[in-house]
Parts: structure tokens; sequence; C-alpha cells
């Protein structure tokens, strides 16, 4: 394998317990918190009111984490260098009335989140994942992970063209799970989560509930240089921008900008919502880190003008059945290192600047890099890196990991390709 002198199987090996047990985002940010309650950080409310002392800490919100490390010694107009990712991954949420069904047959009613590719959740065994929320506003986390629902696909005997003219599937009669026979019931859905879960049923007033594939994550290939698993976009980021902010705190004192980690939900529809990048989220938090060092407004805005984000998120490797959808210049490959995304439209919020940044990061942290832009005929996806860039005014790089099969039910990576990017994102908060 290319990098074999640096690589760390046991990073990816901890990627993949990662993603495993981040069933949905509410999951994810709790994951990362526990890491970083390990590596020294602590939990702040935003309803207290907050200290300008040194140190690791972090803020929860729904499916969203804001964790910073404030080096002893920095002033109140230090700048902060950021990793962006997301938590929220396309998959098929709970509606508000679950239980439904048809020919004898029960059901729960799912509607479509983000993008997905809907063929993938075909055939496949799903568990169930998110979160309820209990009558005096706690919440619990769900995870019912075992063989509890599948969208079972049409057989080819009564859908004779499926192989010739393709796939056509009805995001609303054609996407609903599964869960056994019998009568429908009104309750029965939430009444099976409260049990799973502890709680007594009339105790649930809401809840955030999705569908996974219930697969764990695997080495694939022959020399097992490749990583097949589920909800790498962008869990990837998350547990890499995890690592280096722990790694880079642990450099302490010899730190001369102050590092974070934003990791938002609702990328995958927007970004618009109080837990997304385009909510005031970061902007409070950063903000008041700032004045609970004592510093004002124009202390906020030095530090601001100083700060730099890379937004990390997967982008396509080049794939080798449709290579012809790929700028003919510019073939992202598993394992070559980190990807910089770029697209003059703005689509991602690199400029000349920013590659100087992530290239600086990469050289010293000994780790290749690719280039990313898109095919001139085929639209551009975009991330929350224009997002901050312009809702923060903060100079912002977007970068990632070359991925296959994105919005899959389950991706496919390079097995190097999440210790690269960890080593790289370390440097940069490190710089």
């Amino acid at each position: 394998m290319t990098n074999s002198a640096r690589f760390d199987r046991g990073h990816t090996d901890d990627l993949m317990s990662f993603l495993a047990a981040s069933p949905s985002p509410y999951h994810a940010v709790a994951n990362a918190a526990e890491r970083l309650e390990k590596a020294g950080f602590r939990q702040v409310a935003e309803v207290d009111a907050w200290d300008g002392e040194s140190g690791g800490k972090y803020v929860l919100r729904g499916g969203a984490i804001i964790a910073w490390y404030v080096p002893e010694g920095v002033n109140a107009a230090t700048p902060y260098r950021i990793v962006g990712a997301h938590t929220d991954s396309p998959n098929l949420r709970v509606k508000p009335i679950p239980d439904t069904g048809a020919r004898g047959w029960r059901q729960i009613a799912v509607e479509i989140y983000g993008g997905t590719l809907l063929n993938t959740w075909l055939d496949r065994d799903l568990g169930l994942s998110g979160r309820v929320t209990l009558a005096d506003g706690s919440h619990r986390l769900v995870n019912v992970d075992r063989a509890l629902m599948r969208v079972p696909q049409l057989a080819v005997h009564l859908d004779r063209s499926v192989n010739s003219e393709g796939l056509k599937l009805d995001k609303q009669r054609h996407m609903t799970p599964i869960w056994g026979l019998g009568e429908v019931a009104e309750g029965d859905l939430i009444s099976f989560v409260a049990d799973e879960t502890g709680v007594p049923a009339d105790d649930v007033k809401g809840w955030d509930l999705m569908v996974h594939s219930i697969e764990p994550p695997a080495y694939l290939g022959r020399d097992r240089e490749l990583v097949a698993g589920p909800r790498m976009d962008n869990l990837l980021s998350v547990h890499a921008g995890t690592a280096a902010l722990t790694a880079a705190a642990a450099a302490g004192s010899r730190l001369t900008t102050i590092p974070v980690l934003a990791a938002f939900d609702h990328e995958e529809n927007g970004s618009q919502s109080d837990t997304g990048a385009d909510g005031p989220l970061l902007g409070t938090v950063l903000e008041r880190s700032v004045f609970a060092r004592g510093g004002s407004y124009e202390d906020r805005a030095r530090a601001f003008a100083g700060t730099v984000c890379l937004s990390s998120d997967t982008g396509h490797a080049v794939h080798p059945n449709y290579s012809e959808r790929h700028d003919p210049s510019h073939h992202p490959m598993p394992n070559g290192g980190p990807i910089l995304k770029v697209n003059v439209n703005q689509r991602y919020a690199t400029d000349g600047s920013g590659r100087a940044v992530f290239a600086a990061a990469c050289e010293r942290a000994g780790v290749p890099w690719q280039s990313f832009v898109s095919n001139n005929a085929m639209p551009c996806g975009t991330t929350i890196g224009p997002i901050t860039a312009a809702r923060h005014g903060i100079a912002t790089v977007d970068i990632g990991v070359a991925i296959l099969s994105m919005h899959s039910a389950r991706e496919l990576c390079g097995a190097e390709d999440p210790y690269l990017l960890a080593n790289a994102l370390t440097a940069f908060l490190e710089g």
C-alpha cells in the first residue's frame, strides 16, 4: 500500500467501531463527547455562565457538538483553527404517526431524509435508532441494533423490465419497511421503543427516530486496502476531527491558536436549523469564548479575522465504471490522501490562499493529498464550507476523503485515508 510506513490500521479499526456505535447523529455526538471527556474536556451548558479558564470544553445541542481547547496564555483576540464536519447521513426517518400497514403486513411509515440512494435500502436487515423525548424534557438514546425491519424489493417475476429499463421507486409507495404481520395498532412502535429503552410508554412525548443497516463495517479487497461501511459521509470526518482535537489539546501551551471541532447536524438537507451550519451555534460559541476571556466585540472581530476553517467532508473517488462522469484530469483515488475540493462557483469555499494552508498542513504531517473538481457537465454538490465562510466571515477550505457509493446505505473508502486525514487535521489544528 502506498503509505504503509506511516499507516496505522488501529486508527481505521477505531473508525469502524465509531461508525458501528453511531447509527444516528445523537449517538455520534455522544460518542465524540465520551472521547473528549477521556481527554480531559468538560461539557458546558449553554444556559450557564461561562468562565475564561484554559482547557478543553464542549457544547452539545441535539445532533451537533462544538468543542474547543483554550491553551494557557492566549488572549481574547486569539484566532481559532476549526475543523468543520457534519453528523447526519441520508436515510429513512420515522414519521409522526408511524404505525401503518396493508394486506396483513405491519409497516413503519418513514420519510426520506436527504439525497439517499433509495435502492441501497432495499432487502437489507434494518435496525432503529435515534432518541426519544420524555415528559420532563430529557432525552434517551435509542439503538435497536438487530434485524427489525426490511424494505422488500418486488420480485423480478413481477417486474420483468427491471434489469433492462432500470429500477423505478416511488418514495411514498415503495419505501415503507415491514416489521411484522397482523393488524395495525396505533402506538405499537413507540410502545416497543419505550420498552427497548427502559422507559414507560406514556412518558414518551416525542421522538427522532431513523432506520440503519445493521451490517457492521468491514475491510474489503484482497489486501484489505478498502473499508466498506455506513455513514462515512460524514462520520469519517467527525471521527478524524475528534482524534485531531484531542491530539492538538495534548500539545498544550505550544499552541498559538485555539483548536475547534464543529460537527453540525442537517447538512444533508441544507443546514438551516438550530444545530446546522447555517444556524447561529458556531458563531455564538466562539463569541462567548471570546467574551468569557474578558474580550470585547473588537477582540471578537480580530479573532474571527485570523480564523481558518477546514470543512472536512467526503468527495468522489473516480469510479472505474463511470470515469466519463468525472473531470478528465482530476481522478482522486483511495489511499492517495485527503482531497482538496475546488469549485469556482463557490459550491466549495476553497481559494488559492486556502490551498496554501491545506498544503502546508499536509506537508507538516507528511501526508500526500489530491485535488478534486467536478466535470463541467455535471452539477457540483456543496458542503458546510461556503455556509461557514459567508455566515461568519471566516476563511474556509473544503477538503475530505475520496469515497465511492456516496449517499448509499453502505459506502467505500481507502483503509489508509482516515488515518491520513486525521494526521493532516492534527497538523492544521496545531499550526
